[in-house]
């Protein structure tokens, strides 16, 4: 398998001071919004993200949860292997809050629409919107779109996209794999 790289760490510093610009566009003082991360690669980003928001633009409201979609998931049992969860960390309410889901790549849509379904047990949201790093546009199979997305990619199904960070890689980048 050969990989081609689409965005090194500068490219995605530039897109994530981008998007939370966004953010504060949409969202003014986050007074009610909060981000939610999906476990576990969309953590990354949600931390990446509300770390800019407070530590570079002097957002003070923020609240930020990661939520687990595990056993949410639609191809939970369809799995030869047994899924491992992580933590969902969410030590507030959503009802009446304008709700941000943030993922590293939205691919068929089917992790958001588990996480629209975890996050029923914090409440009833007033609004929510979906952030990206990477949108797989041709990837689709629920009608799910972002309102936030770093960067449109147009790979096709057997072509993959990996999001590596420097918690956990060493370095960020963004790469498509190739059969």
């Amino acid at each position: 398998m050969s990989k081609k790289n689409l965005l090194n760490s500068k490219d995605i510093e530039i897109i994530l001071h981008r998007l939370a610009c966004q953010l504060i566009e949409n969202h003014n003082d986050f007074s009610n919004t909060v981000l939610i991360g999906l476990q576990p690669r969309g953590s990354f980003l949600a931390n990446r993200l509300a770390d800019l928001l407070k530590n570079e633009y002097q957002v003070k409201n923020l609240q930020l949860g990661l939520l687990d979609i595990t056993f949410y998931r639609d191809d939970f049992r369809r799995r030869d292997a047994p899924l491992a969860a992580t933590a969902t960390k969410i030590d507030f309410l959503i009802e009446g809050k304008n709700v941000v889901i943030i993922d590293d790549v939205l691919f068929s849509g089917r992790s958001i629409r588990a996480a629209l379904t975890a996050m029923q047990a914090y409440g009833r949201p007033e609004n929510i919107e979906l952030l990206v790093l990477i949108d797989r546009r041709f990837s689709r199979h629920l009608p799910i779109q972002p309102n936030y997305r770093g960067r449109q990619v147009d790979a096709i199904n057997e072509e993959k996209v990996l999001v590596t960070w420097k918690e956990t890689h060493k370095k960020d980048a963004v790469y498509i794999e190739f059969k």
